[in-house]
């Protein structure tokens, strides 16, 4: 795609010479060539999202297995040599795939296309960035027609093959000014960095990520521009409804708080106007006492009488012994970091959106909401991992 066919091969089996014992002459091992564009991409929510978009047009490969997720992957030698192989690395950005820099410098591929999807997204500073007051949220200066009402804002402007839209129908954001998230400063050891990666987690930004992921694929493959506008427009189709769908199911309970095993739903919080607490910042923690004390606090101070743990909850979440201790009850709110091989249809993300939605809901309604089934999506389970 974006070279001939032998430099792809020097680099992936160097020189090959076969004498032959009949003839004495050089004999190449040469597969049939590939014409579509090689996409790797990193954690689940951006493997569908450019699924989503590629369709047809391109051959997607998430580097990380869904059943693992970003916290615990370590790479491999031969995750460098899928990026060797790669015309485009698709990422979610804000420090959230720490491990790529030796990976990338590893894979030794310098026209490796690099697509940040996170990029001209108003972002939230995390919890180790300061007293979780939200007073130093950052947005990005493109993006001042989002009434974040983030004080500072914060331009992540890097060098990417994105060109600039105008999202005419992005969406408000409740003021987030006045959180007041009395949490102690932690010091788990465990860091995203300066600005909260979860963006995904709030559709209005997800549609942010899809426009990336078109704009990038698009310079990548210029002759594919139709498909991939296509494939995004009706995918952004969806997240919009979603987003409508999710606004009005937890209107009634804007400016309530609730809480989450890990520091994920800011952006959530802040798109639907509400209030987040965590217990720990990663899911690999293990909760200190101090955290117990802060939750159990939080929770009788607001009368909430659910919690929400998360399937990605390393060794169980302490959820069920404070809820039994409070006599209240634990649902589920998935930040979709894992999840099985079918997770990688776009589809998933919108159930799972769904139901975070409708869990949370009937947590604020004190009521009980179970998962839903997850239906097996044949194509899906083709998909190299």
């Amino acid at each position: 795609m974006k070279e001939t066919v032998m430099p792809r091969l020097l680099r992936q089996f160097g020189v090959l010479f076969c004498s032959t014992l009949f003839t004495g002459a050089l004999a190449w091992e040469v597969p049939a060539q590939n014409d579509q564009l090689e996409v790797v991409t990193t954690i689940l929510p951006i493997s569908q999202f450019t699924l989503a978009v590629a369709g047809d047009r391109a051959t997607v490969t998430p580097l990380i297995p869904t059943n693992m997720g970003p916290h615990g992957f370590q790479a491999r030698p031969q995750d460098a040599q899928m990026l060797s192989n790669a015309d485009v690395l698709v990422i979610n950005g804000l420090e959230m795939e720490g491990f790529l820099d030796g990976l990338i410098e590893n894979a030794g591929n310098p026209d490796l296309v690099m697509i940040d999807t996170s990029e001209g997204i108003a972002t939230i500073a995390t919890a180790e960035g300061h007293d979780h007051g939200h007073e130093g949220e950052h947005g990005h200066s493109d993006k001042e027609d989002h009434d974040h009402a983030h004080e500072e804002e914060h331009s992540h402007e890097e060098d990417h093959a994105h060109g600039d839209h105008d999202h005419g129908d992005e969406h408000g954001h409740s003021d987030k000014e006045d959180h007041d998230h009395e949490h102690g400063d932690h010091d788990h050891g465990h860091s995203h960095g300066e600005f909260d990666p979860h963006v995904w987690l709030d559709p209005k930004r997800a549609i942010q990520q899809v426009e990336n992921i078109r704009d990038g694929l698009i310079a990548a493959d210029p002759e594919g521009e139709e498909a991939y506008t296509a494939n995004a427009a009706a995918f952004i189709d969806e997240l919009r409804t979603l987003d409508q769908e999710i606004a009005t199911r937890l209107q009634p309970y804007e400016g309530k708080p609730f809480v989450v095993f890990h520091d994920f739903a800011a952006y959530f919080a802040d798109s639907y106007g509400l209030e987040s607490e965590f217990l720990v910042e990663a899911p690999e923690e293990n909760a200190a006492p101090e955290d117990v004390r802060r939750i159990m606090e939080t929770v009788q101070e607001a009368g909430l009488q659910t919690v929400l743990t998360e399937p990605q909850a390393d060794g169980g979440s302490p959820f069920e012994a404070i809820a039994q201790d409070l006599g209240i009850q634990v649902s589920v709110f998935d930040p979709l970091e894992t999840g099985p091989e079918t997770a990688l249809d776009p589809e998933y993300y919108l159930t799972i959106m769904r139901q975070n939605a409708e869990n949370l809901a009937s947590a604020f309604a004190a009521e009980s909401a179970a998962l839903p089934q997850i239906p097996v999506v044949g194509w899906a389970q083709g998909i190299s991992q």
